[in-house]
């Protein structure tokens, strides 16, 4: 009897070892290959990135942007100016919404009637 329980037992504790090491198996598996070295494209490719992420927190705008660019954005912001009104062009509008507001009314069926 003692042994019976004692198999039932080494069989549950198996099972749940086994679901416990192919879970923690395929967490390592991510977390090594994070810690793995890129291969050299890939290297390059982030260090690029995270310089250009530095520069452009410098100067808050472009990197490597010249006098010919800032004239584009210029003549470009003037006509937009002159094609749609004035405002500032660099901010997102800011939307105010005027009107009839809808009421809704019950009905006696239980249909919603929307009435203006």
């Amino acid at each position: 009897m003692i042994l019976q329980s004692l198999f039932q037992f080494s069989s549950v504790l198996r099972s749940a070892v086994s679901v416990h090491l192919r879970r923690n198996i395929g967490l390592t598996a991510i977390a090594f290959n994070k810690a793995k070295e890129l291969d050299p494209v890939q290297k390059l490719f982030v260090d690029k990135i995270r310089e250009y992420n530095t520069k452009s927190q410098k100067v808050s705008g472009p990197v490597d942007a010249g006098p010919e660019y800032q004239k584009d954005v210029s003549e470009d912001i003037s006509k937009l100016q002159r094609l749609y009104g004035e405002g500032d062009l660099t901010k997102f509008p800011d939307f105010k919404f005027q009107g009839k507001i809808c009421q809704e009314n019950q009905s006696s069926d239980n249909v919603s009637d929307f009435k203006l």
